[in-house]
């Protein structure tokens, strides 16, 4: 009965099809829920003739796919392309959608493999750049957290004064600030820099600052006499410092610079802010391209080894360096 009544509406059983208000009632029916009838409609649209304009049965036919793809009809949605693809093999609209039909029909696993082994080549490459970054800040942030420290503890007033401020500024203000600020706010003063270096001086910045605090309660926490003893041997401070006291200091260092370069890893996320493609800007764009959480929790799967990597790493470094203490 409901076919006869639509079939009454849009004149086919007089032979004339008015395709724009079928496929106006079709989209009425499928507003309504009522998908078997808009099928029925849109079936309506017969194949073209030689010649004849082809777009009212091309979009009749993609749009029966949607419905039974909708429906989990993945066998019917593929024919009905099909369709489409024997008049005309070359429409990409129908050939991508078959394809990506035929993707839901294959096991779960192969889905996944498929999209890890698309999406791995472009994280592995952001993971390079994330390692290149967390190198740079490691060469750059120790100098400068030992240079911050010393000038801590200096008894030049106006050095300590500005080492504090350093440690105070950094410590204070967020790193993605920073960053902003290196990358955006910088070339307003006339100074333009690239997002590598801006990430790096970014990162080695902020990292001093922490390291500076560091490295300056692993000096105090030496015994004071040491310092002492140096002097009374003819030592000057800095020869003190450097043969001494910096040396005995390693040992302490080790398990919170240990901790900070962790950080770091995970804080290398932020640069992805200032146009730099790392691993999380990878990410990002392959999930916002493909709309595909296997491209995140890749991102996640490679920080997570990167992180164990280098916590096994400062392990070792941390056992060697107090060897002498282990019983």
């Amino acid at each position: 009965m409901t076919l006869l009544f639509l079939c009454a509406l849009t004149g086919s059983c007089l032979g004339a099809v008015d395709y724009d208000q079928l496929f106006r009632q079709s989209s009425d029916l499928m507003v309504q829920g009522d998908l078997d009838g808009a099928l029925a409609l849109l079936k309506q649209v017969p194949a073209p003739s030689a010649g004849e304009d082809a777009s009212a049965f091309v979009s009749s036919r993609m749009q029966a796919g949607r419905i039974y793809a909708s429906q989990n009809a993945t066998d019917k949605a593929i024919a009905v392309c099909q369709d489409v693809l024997k008049l005309f093999p070359d429409n990409s609209e129908a050939r991508n959608f078959v394809a990506a039909l035929k993707d839901q029909l294959k096991p779960r696993w192969h889905t996944v493999l498929s999209d890890i082994l698309r999406f791995l080549p472009v994280l592995a490459k952001g993971a390079v750049m994330t390692l290149l970054l967390v190198f740079c800040t490691m060469l750059v942030s120790p100098l400068g957290g030992l240079l911050v420290a010393l000038g801590r503890l200096s008894r030049v007033r106006p050095v300590s004064a500005v080492c504090w401020f350093i440690i105070w500024f950094f410590r204070g203000t967020p790193l993605l600030l920073q960053l902003f600020f290196i990358y955006y706010g910088l070339p307003s003063l006339g100074i333009t820099l690239s997002p590598f270096i801006s990430a790096v001086i970014g990162l080695g910045l902020n990292y001093s600052a922490y390291l500076g605090e560091i490295i300056r309660g692993a000096i105090q926490s030496i015994e004071h006499g040491q310092m002492e003893a140096a002097k009374a041997i003819g030592m000057s401070y800095g020869q003190a410092m450097r043969r001494i006291i910096i040396p005995q200091t390693y040992k302490r260092l080790m398990p919170p610079v240990g901790n900070e370069f962790i950080a770091l890893i995970k804080d290398t996320a932020l640069v992805s802010t200032i146009a730099m493609v790392e691993l999380m800007r990878a990410a990002d764009q392959m999930f916002n391209t493909y709309f595909n959480i296997t491209a995140l929790v890749l991102a996640a799967a490679i920080y997570l080894i990167l992180t164990t990597i280098f916590t096994f790493i400062f392990e070792k470094i941390e056992y060697r360096a107090g060897i002498y203490e282990h019983r």
